[in-house]
């Protein structure tokens, strides 16, 4: 039976996955050793192996344990008695306060997930569609035509386009704190959902008159266009 780990050994990882965090916002994952990190947390590089197996998994840990807390927000603010508008408000609110303590998880999060082996890859992207999709179905319980229009799915990724980016240009404190930009960040959002509508359908294209044929003239006959190609790739969240 395996001996259960003990909080100096979790809290120690933690300290790692940190450190970790840090520098792999500031320098990247690729520039940034093994070594560099064993010299910030304080240890030896074998004592960093002794919790995890080599960089990638670092990586790994890092980006899981920012999704999960995520994750675990979104659970949050679901289970509290809010109605549609509060509870977008709500999330948008939470997770803008989350990224002020998590700027450098964000950060791994959003630019170097995809250097992750693909099994571990497809478990963060798995949480995070979960994490959007909680999102689009706020948006949809805001203003319900939009989901028939199957709008509250893009509508939640420009909402994170909005927020998921504000590490690369805010500065805390110079002059407004992420307390103080959260509900900003909502009203931006409310004050440009009540102003969208569904957009028309597609008009489809004026009938071609049939011209009468001149006695001493051959009409010309007209080229079909070729049917333009469509990409069929799925796009990646």
């Amino acid at each position: 039976m395996a001996r259960p780990r003990s909080q100096a050994y979790d809290g120690q990882r933690e300290l790692i996955l940190k450190h970790a965090a840090s520098l792999f916002a500031v320098k990247g994952y690729s520039a940034t050793s093994m070594n560099e990190v064993a010299a910030a947390c304080g240890v030896s590089k074998a004592a960093v192996y002794h919790y995890v197996r080599d960089k990638n998994e670092l990586l790994a840990l890092v980006a899981e344990a920012h999704v999960q807390r995520l994750a675990q927000v979104v659970a949050e603010v679901m289970t509290e008695p809010l109605g549609a508008e509060a509870r977008l408000r709500e999330l948008i609110i939470r997770f803008v306060r989350e990224y002020a303590s998590a700027r450098n998880e964000h950060r791994v999060l959003t630019e170097d997930v995809g250097l992750l082996e693909p099994a571990r890859r497809e478990q963060v992207l798995q949480v995070q569609r979960g994490v959007v999709a909680a999102f689009a179905n706020a948006v949809a319980a805001v203003r319900p035509g939009l989901q028939k229009a199957e709008l509250h799915k893009p509508l939640a990724m420009l909402l994170f386009g909005m927020i998921n980016w504000m590490f690369t240009w805010f500065r805390p404190g110079e002059p407004l704190t992420h307390e103080q930009m959260a509900p900003l960040v909502a009203d931006l959002f409310f004050g440009g959902l009540v102003a969208v509508n569904p957009p028309a359908p597609a008009s489809t294209p004026a009938a071609v008159s049939k011209t009468r044929a001149s006695p001493t003239k051959v009409p010309t006959k007209a080229r079909t266009a070729k049917p333009s190609r469509q990409s069929t790739k799925e796009t990646t969240l």
